[in-house]
């Protein structure tokens, strides 16, 4: 039986997508009778059946080789298209992870979205979802990993704009989906150029085929750059990271998977192309240079919102900055466990921020306050997530931000030093949240919030008790450093050896300065609430994202704008204009002739006369 389960992981994929088409009889209004829940029914069945089998495959295939399953789809002399899929405790890692998250986002959505009419339309639409991302994480072939890609924006598109009749929530879903598509395009030029170069696009055949390829350095740099292109889109780096806080217009079950694992999936890909991308060392600091803008800029973005879900949305830019300089800095299993944590405590968080917003119909941290008595399961919710994404012990980050600066003594000190700010200012953001939501005096939207009910709150403790058990997690795959063993001897002849012998200290002290300044602020009464910057220009740029879309509007925006109302008049007034001539003139010639008509013979043929003297005496004058 397990071995039969073994050969048929490929079905697990399909899973989620049995149960989109399950779900269609009630989405698209053919069955009325029994209501939408049968559909969410079908595809909470068909995703703890997915669960199961990577579970048996997952225990199996522990601390064994790596296997692939090939499917061919077009092979020729000059052409081998197939589907590789990878069958490896990471890859199946990977999956249960974004099963497990889905099939808890499903049971919260339950709950969330009881009333809502279109439910069924709604788990439909995550069967999809589970389904793209599933295979994303199995797929050992670029050219699939792009297809699933673009999967995931069309059924990001649809779930963003799932209330499709409200026009902020088709402007979000638009400006998503195009934004994505920038970098999807250079995304496939990389593609096709680099099945050219190496003749496979198996990421198992493209690492061997980096180590002996010998590129010239435009070459490497243009390649590097356009497979980069689109994992910014997906992941929402700098500059093209302003679609997802628009997205968070979206149902928020849907913005669990969208910001735990969704974006999550370019970084992916893109840890897998990574020996690829070291064959260009542009590519690479420029993986650097957009982490580090995108890590630093998004926390700061992120503590002057007032909006609790876009909040919340910068602070996973910020974190997946964090992994694209690990990805550019070649610390490939950091990248993979910053991944790990994130997602599971980022997917409680978003719980949380979902169950505040139901019971008090608005997402606007100014308007809330007193939660921390009337809704204690939501609160401690709240608290477990965010200690899981500080560097605080003895949750995940902690050990995973321990593990870079201890496992890598070659790291650069301002590595170091954009670890301890984005870690500080995370904690001054999640504190700065709680603060508005939880503490303080009960506003007019909060004095009569209940708790949520148990369809809610069930999902929300079993991701609590996930959350608190992955230090033991990381430590029974022996994916951690013991906090007892010995560190590296470095001499301290000078700042940075003796800044990185106090590194640990210092990730713990910077997350703690992060929580006192915020509590001070927010918990302590140290300032107005919110609190504002005393310079407003200074306020302003962090609460208008840097003012990159009003740069947009002066630039790209404008540019395509000019180019198109040009392209407009050339195509009015000279190519229509050319064509309106002819009409015209054919137009007069002919009332012209019809007025010179008398059905008299002899003036047809004088008529024919005169043109054939034209053209004669044409032909002579020319000769």
């Amino acid at each position: 039986m397990t071995d039969f389960l073994l050969h048929t992981s490929w079905w697990i994929p399909f899973y989620g997508l049995i149960g989109a088409i399950l779900t269609l009889p009630w989405s698209m209004g053919l069955v009325r009778r029994t209501g939408p829940r049968p559909a969410a029914y079908f595809n909470l069945l068909m995703t703890v059946l997915a669960l199961v089998h990577g579970s048996v495959i997952f225990r199996t295939t522990w601390d064994e080789p790596i296997q692939q399953i090939l499917f061919h789809w077009v092979h020729t002399n000059n052409l081998d298209l197939s589907f590789a899929l990878e069958i490896s405790p990471v890859s199946l890692g990977a999956m249960e992870l974004i099963t497990g998250l889905s099939l808890i986002a499903q049971c919260y959505a339950l709950g969330y979205m009881e009333k809502d009419w279109a439910l069924a339309r709604f788990f439909g639409l995550m069967g999809f979802f589970e389904a793209a991302i599933s295979g994303l994480a199995l797929s050992d072939s670029l050219l699939l990993s792009y297809i699933l890609l673009e999967l995931l924006t069309l059924s990001t598109y649809l779930l963003v704009g799932f209330w499709y009749a409200q026009p902020l929530v088709v402007t979000a879903a638009r400006d998503a989906f195009l934004t994505k598509r920038v970098g999807d395009v250079l995304l496939l030029m990389g593609v096709v150029y680099l099945s050219t170069l190496a003749g496979s696009l198996s990421f198992s055949d493209l690492e061997g085929w980096a180590e002996t390829a010998t590129l010239m350095p435009l070459q490497a740099t243009l390649l590097g750059l356009a497979l980069i292109s689109g994992p910014i889109g997906k992941c929402a780096q700098f500059p093209l990271n302003l679609w997802l806080d628009e997205a968070m217009e979206g149902p928020n079950p849907a913005s669990i998977m969208r910001n735990s694992v969704v974006v999550a999936s370019g970084a992916y890909v893109l840890i897998k192309l990574q020996p690829v991308l070291a064959l260009s060392p542009i590519a690479s600091t420029t993986l650097v240079v957009l982490g580090t803008i995108t890590a630093i800029g998004a926390s700061l973005v992120s503590i002057a919102q007032i909006d609790l879900k876009r909040a919340l949305s910068h602070s996973t830019s910020a974190y997946l900055g964090l992994v694209f300089i690990a990805v550019g800095e070649s610390h490939v299993d950091i990248a993979l466990l910053l991944l790990f944590t994130h997602a599971i405590a980022k997917a409680l968080i978003f719980m949380s921020a979902g169950s505040v917003i139901l019971t008090t119909n608005t997402q606007d941290l100014t308007e809330m306050g007193g939660l921390w008595s009337k809704m204690p399961a939501t609160t401690i919710a709240f608290i477990v997530g965010a200690g899981g994404l500080v560097a605080l012990m003895p949750l995940g980050t902690f050990w995973t931000m321990r593990r870079w600066v201890d496992g890598f003594w070659t790291i650069p000190l301002w590595l170091i030093l954009v670890l301890l700010l984005v870690n500080c200012l995370t904690a001054l953001s999640l504190t700065r949240v709680f603060g508005l939501v939880f503490a303080g005096k009960p506003q007019q939207k909060t004095r009569r919030a209940p708790e949520v009910p148990w369809p809610m709150a069930l999902p929300m403790v079993a991701m609590i008790i996930l959350t608190l058990l992955v230090p033991i997690m990381l430590q029974q795959w022996q994916l951690l450093l013991s906090w007892t063993a010995p560190l590296v001897e470095v001499p301290a002849t000078g700042l940075a050896e003796i800044l990185r012998q106090a590194t640990v200290p210092l990730l713990v002290i910077s997350g703690l300065v992060g929580v006192a300044i915020g509590g001070g602020i927010y918990l302590f009464g140290m300032g107005s609430k919110p609190y504002k910057l005393p310079w407003k220009g200074l306020q302003d740029l962090f609460a208008y994202d840097f003012y990159i879309d009003r740069i947009y509007d002066l630039t790209v925006v404008l540019f395509v704008n000019r180019i198109s109302a040009f392209s407009a008049w050339i195509d009015r007034y000279i190519i229509d204009g050319i064509v309106n001539v002819f009409g015209l003139a054919t137009l007069f010639s002919g009332e012209g002739l019809k007025y010179s008509i008398s059905g008299q013979s002899q003036f047809y043929l004088l008529t024919i006369a005169l043109g054939v003297g034209v053209l004669l005496g044409l032909m002579l004058w020319q000769f």
